[in-house]
């Protein structure tokens, strides 16, 4: 069977069909997703007055890395990406970030509810007029998922931890029809199944559209992210360079899949796993709590591919918050200018937010680890920006005062230049078979999959394949469904 079901309801589909036409519904496939050019030009035209986060349908024209990095009509140009300095990281290798902040909703993981969304949608297994679209997460993705859901005027429920920051609530609240608030932070994720559970049991018309094990998150990240880095790689790459790896915290491990993609290209090149130091699952297959907020932990995802994975990298989250503070507040500011920072640089500081700033230090600890130079590059993503997390910067006043310019130089020089290669492991194959080993206790024990198929996820060569073969197939199927709404 597919690792996403492709088959046709045609009774269902007839009611998407009519639905979407009452929403002026047009959706992207992924060659336009990777290809904004492809568009048709009536499209764009109308997205010259449409806002980023404006709930309006041509806005799934723009989940998409090449959105111009604008708030309101912008077009497309290239890929948004940031190179990180060596006077910030203290390390010479060339460390390239794509930037999440330009997607609707301000962040990448409207792709991956895009990608979960759209093929059930398209096949008439969803349906929109009479089911829910339930989407447990621990932030973002929740965010992509009522967006998406309230374009289809679709009754939406919103699972994430209570612990997380008062943005992604207060938004949600204006968007999703329910939002269920579970205990813990971002490291409860068994919390988020079992209210998934409950739903399941109590009889509701719902579909779970679960980040954690659907492929389509996976699909898009390696055909949309991976092309976007592929894009980066081939303008960035001189003569004498070499693509080294690219370091992405797990979360949901739908984006490690830009890796396999990548790694396809160059096989040479390495997937670096980053987690919280206070949760070490991969590292340690370990459990706790942390501040990382979105990336997730206490299990394996399923969707995550640990036979590719080559490296965990553990980061404190005490680092992250003072990291953070050093980006945002004016005295950091102002010591990263004197350490020569360029200011186009801090300019731009803002575009991370926590688990962006994680994936910045895993990507400095890879390439000390690695004794990289200034020929080598590494590659990460900036899932969100700091417009999430104002109110963590206003709870870190209160807590610890004003940040002072020698706060700021310590954070500076601890965490970010003299940040070392502790808490890092090369994994061999014993290790990845540990890690793949984790799934067994979540998902076959807890979730109801089977021991075939985590068995076929290890040793069948085909297995993630043939998950990777099906984006052409799936916009077949996205062209004859919007040629029977009839709106292009």
């Amino acid at each position: 069977m597919s690792r996403i079901d492709l088959s046709i309801n045609p009774s269902g589909r007839q009611q998407v069909i009519e639905r979407v036409r009452d929403r002026g519904f047009i959706i992207p496939t992924f060659a336009q997703m990777k290809d904004p050019t492809l568009i048709p030009e009536k499209i764009l035209l109308e997205l010259n007055n449409i806002g980023l986060w404006d709930l309006n349908p041509r806005n799934l024209f723009r989940i998409t890395w090449k959105n111009e990095p604008v708030p309101m009509g912008g077009g497309f140009n290239g890929v948004n990406y940031i190179e990180f300095p060596m006077s910030l990281t203290g390390t010479d290798a060339r460390i390239i970030a794509l930037v999440g902040k330009w997607f609707p909703t301000g962040s990448h993981k409207v792709g991956a509810a895009f990608g979960c969304l759209v093929p059930r949608l398209i096949t008439g297994q969803f349906d929109p007029t009479t089911q829910k679209a339930v989407w447990p997460s621990t932030g973002n993705y929740c965010r992509g998922g009522a967006y998406d859901s309230a374009l289809l005027a679709c009754e939406s429920i919103a699972i994430l931890p209570e612990g997380m920051s008062r943005e992604r609530f207060n938004w949600l609240s204006n968007i999703a029809g329910e939002v269920i608030a579970t205990p813990g932070s971002e490291s409860n994720v068994k919390e988020i199944f079992d209210k998934c559970w409950e739903l399941r049991r109590s009889g509701e018309d719902l579909m779970i559209f679960n980040q954690f094990d659907e492929f389509g998150n996976y699909l898009w990240h390696y055909e949309v992210t991976g092309h976007a880095f592929q894009e980066v790689l081939a303008r960035e790459l001189g003569p004498k360079d070499a693509y080294r790896g690219v370091v992405l915290a797990t979360g949901s491990a739908g984006t490690l899949a830009c890796g396999d993609y990548l790694k396809q290209l160059y096989p040479s090149s390495k997937i670096a796993a980053s987690e919280a130091l206070q949760c070490p699952t991969l590292l340690e297959n370990g459990f706790g709590e942390h501040r990382i907020e979105g990336i997730g932990d206490k299990h394996i995802p399923w969707i995550h591919n640990a036979k590719n994975t080559d490296m965990v990298i553990a980061i404190d989250d005490n680092a992250v918050v003072n990291v953070a503070r050093l980006f945002n507040e004016p005295a950091g500011k102002s010591i990263l200018l004197k350490h020569g920072v360029p200011e186009r640089i801090v300019n731009q500081l803002d575009l991370l937010g926590f688990s962006s700033i994680s994936n910045l230090m895993s990507s400095i600890k890879f390439a000390k680890y690695y004794e990289l130079g200034k020929n080598d590059l590494v590659l990460t993503t900036l899932t969100d920006s700091m417009e999430l997390y104002e109110s963590r910067l206003k709870e870190m006043h209160e807590s610890y005062g004003l940040y002072s310019e020698l706060d700021a130089t310590a954070h500076l020089a601890r965490y970010l230049q003299g940040l070392s290669t502790d808490h890092t492991v090369e994994l061999s194959y014993v290790d990845r078979r540990r890690i793949h080993n984790l799934k067994y206790y979540t998902w076959v024990e807890q979730q109801g999959k089977t021991y075939e198929e985590i068995q076929a996820q290890w040793y069948d060569r085909d297995y993630w394949l043939q998950v990777q073969t099906l984006a052409p197939k799936i916009d077949i199927l996205i062209d004859s469904f919007n040629h029977d709404v009839g709106l292009i």
